[in-house]
């Protein structure tokens, strides 16, 4: 399993970029996904997540009304648009599945009944 994430880069706050994640290697279609983050000298932390058909989108407080989960299943990928960003969002920025898409992920996405599979990553930088 492979999840290839890019579009990471430097921005300045208030400025937007757009996540982008190629999954091979198991049935895209067949799996809920979420996306990750780890800054600096901090532990990765969830945030947010996407069912198989987009029927459920979940955020953690950190990025609701920021961010947007998306995902194209003819792709196999995913996306997340990140809007208004902040130095605090400076981060390496992670795809990753398999999990189950619903508002108990939001508090529990570092549960150990998750086994996730983990990209390298993609890294944000915004400048003040």
């Amino acid at each position: 399993v492979q999840l290839q994430a890019s579009g990471g880069g430097l921005v300045q706050a208030g400025g937007s970029l757009r996540l982008s994640c190629v999954v091979t290697g198991l049935a895209f279609n067949d799996y809920d996904f979420g996306w990750f983050r780890q800054a600096p000298g901090k532990e990765r932390e969830g945030l947010a997540c996407i069912s198989m058909v987009a029927e459920s989108v979940h955020y953690t407080n950190s990025v609701e009304g920021r961010f947007t989960i998306s995902r194209a299943n003819g792709n196999n990928s995913m996306y997340l648009q990140m809007n208004n960003l902040d130095p605090a969002d400076t981060a390496r920025y992670y795809c990753a599945a398999p999990l189950w898409c619903d508002a108990t992920w939001t508090t529990e996405w570092g549960s150990d009944r998750y086994n996730y599979y983990w990209g390298q990553g993609t890294l944000v930088t915004v400048s003040s």
